[in-house]
């Protein structure tokens, strides 16, 4: 199983990799109003770079001068020259250091901005592509290995080349044998460092999907935890948890592995480097007193061991930015995938802005999921619904009812056919425009963390605290409201923990009646109450927006069987469509679940009897 996980990540790989260059060119979007300090960074970090290499040419002559030629007048004049060299250096450090911070947060700040404002427009399609977990990823963890990583490379990977090839320039001047010794001594450096990155960035790849993948888990277990519990599966979850997490162990052991010959390769070119120069420093110090043309005194020798420590620590800077970059590389692919998504529901060039009246046309619709599924989720739909009408929607369990609703306000859009609603093609409005005019209420109902009336003010959020009220007590939720301490005031926790499902139920249908739509939509949003509640509710639809489509998606007949029309489908198909007493007579599946309904509403009663 491993095996077959670790193919499909590599099937992922391939299918989203993307060429470094398009990588920068879509990150760098992000940098905006930070592209001063971006700038600035780098600028400060090579003044830093040029005075830390006059340094060593500087303190030569001191040594030369003033030491070794026994005058003090040099040595202050130098020593001053080096404590000038050693502030300013300081400064601009201190600058570039700021200034990195500032751009790297900044640019992050935007990135995590971009990504969840892209999120926010896909489609269902679009978000179906990506599981919650991978998006969380991505938001967090990924932007931070990229925002560090962005840091290295404004400002390490500024220092780094510009301090190797002016400290050589430099050395090349004392000494033009000694300075060929970088001249081989990188090549080797760059080689290996290449090779290492090459081998470890597939390994990082998977790992990132592997994250993707346990953070379903925990989110998966934590939205579940009461299932968990009441069936005791508390063990085979952290059995569940434990593999993946162990994956993750695996992946980065073998990163690490990989990664661990950096050290060595790096300490073998700096040492080696360090004897070849100190071997022929000393010969050619020594030649010197017999042949002066060879020109090379203590103070040089000194210089050169310093020029080659700064390039060969140079050299490990780039070692660190070429090992973050390619951790950071995988990072930036997965959220470049996010950002050049392109959403599958999109405004035409002149949408309409506004919607005429809630009236629906379904004309000869097919739609799938994906394009390459060969069965359709709906197939041939045609139907008509008048506005200001009832329609009730009921089916066996995937009979795609939901997969229909979910076309009106574009959630999703048809495959072949035309949806209508108002008159025009849904594709034709303005999203914003359209989906203002339908409210849906799931089964499965959303509340965010916030008081009740925060909650409720969704459907409007200049609407009165008397509106707020009203619609409350048309939902049937005003009464436990006010059993609350804080009463509309009461916080409501993540996901609405707090409160029964439904009570749940009850303040999302207010939250959709306080928007006075001009389609509502239902989708078994009522399930979680009692028939009598049912009925409360359905009867203030009548009173309050009379004028308002209402679609009504059920399980119990009972919610529907007074609607002006009621349609039935069974595996994305219309099987029959009529009012209660005419399915009642014409379709067979109808009578069937009515039936089987009505008899256990009996078998209950004779029970309570």
């Amino acid at each position: 199983m491993s095996k077959a996980l670790d193919a499909s990540e590599d099937r992922q790989v391939t299918r989203d990799g993307q060429r470094p260059r398009h990588l920068v060119r879509t990150l760098l979007h992000s940098l905006r109003e930070y592209k001063r300090e971006t700038w600035l960074t780098p600028l400060f970090v090579m003044v830093e770079s040029i005075l830390e290499i006059l340094i060593p040419t500087v303190m030569a002559q001191m040594i030369d001068q003033g030491v070794s030629g026994g005058s003090m007048p040099a040595i202050w004049k130098f020593g001053t020259i080096l404590l000038g060299c050693a502030i300013v250096s300081l400064f601009a450090g201190f600058m570039s250091g700021r200034y990195a911070a500032i751009a790297s947060s900044g640019f992050a700040k935007n990135l995590r901005h971009d990504l969840f404002e892209k999120v926010q427009s896909f489609s269902f399609t679009n978000i179906d592509r990506f599981s919650t977990g991978s998006i969380i990823t991505r938001l967090t963890t990924d932007v931070t290995n990229v925002q560090f990583a962005f840091q290295l490379i404004i400002r390490v990977a500024v220092r780094a080349p510009m301090m190797v090839i002016v400290a050589w320039i430099f050395s090349f001047r004392i000494s033009h044998s000694i300075s060929m010794v970088f001249l081989v001594i990188i090549p080797i450096l760059g080689v290996g460092l290449t090779a290492l990155s090459l081998s470890v960035h597939p390994i990082f790849e998977k790992v990132f999907h592997t994250y993707d993948h346990l953070n379903n888990i925990v989110d998966e277990n934590l939205q579940g935890i009461r299932v968990v519990k009441s069936y005791n599966r508390e063990e085979h979850e952290s059995r569940k948890f434990g593999a993946v997490s162990q994956r993750i162990y695996d992946y980065f052991c073998r990163a690490e592995h990989v990664i661990a010959f950096n050290w060595p390769i790096l300490n073998t070119c700096i040492y080696g480097a360090m004897l070849i120069i100190s071997w022929m420093g000393t010969k050619q110090i020594v030649g010197s007193h017999n042949n002066p043309a060879l020109g090379l005194t203590t103070g040089d020798l000194t210089a050169l061991v310093t020029y080659a420590m700064q390039i060969l620590m140079a050299l490990n800077m780039v070692s660190m930015i070429i090992v973050m970059v390619v951790i950071s590389r995988a990072d930036a692919e997965r959220i470049c995938q996010i950002l050049n998504e392109v959403s599958t529901v999109r405004d035409n060039g002149h949408p309409i802005a506004d919607v005429p009246d809630g009236s629906i046309s379904f004309k000869d619709v097919t739609f799938r999921y994906s394009e390459g599924s060969e069965k359709p989720v709906l197939d041939d739909i045609n139907l008509d619904i008048a506005a200001g009408k009832t329609i009730g929607i009921v089916g066996g369990t995937g009979s795609s009812k939901s997969s229909l609703v979910q076309l009106i306000p574009r959630l999703y859009d048809v495959s072949s056919g035309s949806l209508e609603v108002g008159g025009h093609d849904v594709r034709d409005y303005d999203l914003v425009a359209l989906r203002d005019a339908v409210a849906m209420v799931l089964q499965k109902n959303v509340l965010f963390t916030g008081t009740i009336a925060e909650n409720i003010r969704w459907g409007n959020p200049d609407a009165s605290d008397e509106d707020v009220r009203r619609v409350c007590r048309l939902a049937q939720a005003d009464g436990f409201i006010q059993e609350f301490p804080k009463g509309y005031d009461t916080y409501i926790e993540e996901g609405g923990s707090n409160v029964s499902g439904g009570q749940r139920q009850r303040l999302c249908i207010a939250r959709a009646l306080l928007k006075k739509p001009k389609i509502l939509i239902l989708d078994d949003s009522t399930s979680a109450v009692d028939t009598k509640t049912d009925q409360l509710i359905r009867s203030a639809f009548a009173t309050e927006i009379p004028d308002t489509t209402k679609i009504i998606i059920a399980q119990r007949l009972a919610s529907v069987q007074e609607s002006d029309e009621i349609v039935v489908l069974d595996e994305g198909r219309i099987l029959d469509h009529g009012t209660h007493e005419q399915l009642l007579r014409t379709c067979g599946e109808y009578r069937s679940i009515y039936e089987s309904q009505t008899k256990s509403q009996g078998k209950g009663d004779d029970d309570d009897e």
